[in-house]
């Protein structure tokens, strides 16, 4: 290889790196949400968490808290976090996928189902139906296609019709879902 080549391979990494740290983002990681996951009282590691989307802080390591967990399936939970200076990141969502869910999950925000008659659907897997997002100052309507079965008050997973994004939601009425940016 030229030695300028080398050079300029160089150059363009550092101006990379450079302009990353410049623009203010800084990655949100699973091992940072596994750490707050476990200080708020359900041990996961970061191999358990599934970021839904590229979710970026204003600082290099933000410090986050859980807003609440919830049950998504036998093994898989849902947990809301967000920076604990707000002016640091946006809240955002993330799938947590444990071994087992002990009977009495340790943290008072975890949501558990009520064990009562079976919920009537009324959000069928692979229908249409209609997202709303709801953030600070933000209200987004956007067409989803249903990922699950889903009941009044029932959180879900719905996807975009070209299925690139996947959204957690809830089942707010017949075709309608809610979530929170």
């Amino acid at each position: 290889m030229h030695p300028n080549a080398i050079l300029i391979s160089i150059l363009c990494a550092a101006v990379a790196s450079h302009a990353a740290a410049a623009s203010g983002r800084y990655a949100i990681t699973p091992e940072r949400v596994a750490a707050a996951v476990t200080g708020a009282g359900l041990e996961v590691t970061p191999g358990q968490v599934t970021l839904l989307a590229n979710v970026v802080a204003s600082v290099a390591e933000p410090e986050l808290k859980v807003r609440s967990i919830d049950r998504t399936g036998d093994r898989r939970l849902v947990a809301r976090l967000q920076c604990v200076d707000s002016a640091q990141c946006l809240p955002f969502i993330v799938a947590l996928r444990v071994d087992e869910i002990p009977i009495a999950i340790p943290h008072p925000a975890v949501q558990q189902a009520p064990a009562a008659k079976p919920p009537v659907v009324i959000v069928h897997a692979g229908s249409r139906a209609t997202l709303l997002l709801e953030g600070l100052h933000v209200h987004i309507t956007l067409p989803v296609i249903s990922m699950e079965n889903g009941a009044m008050g029932q959180t879900i997973r719905a996807a975009s019709l070209d299925r690139q994004q996947v959204y957690i939601v809830r089942v707010v009425s017949d075709g309608i879902l809610e979530g929170r940016l």
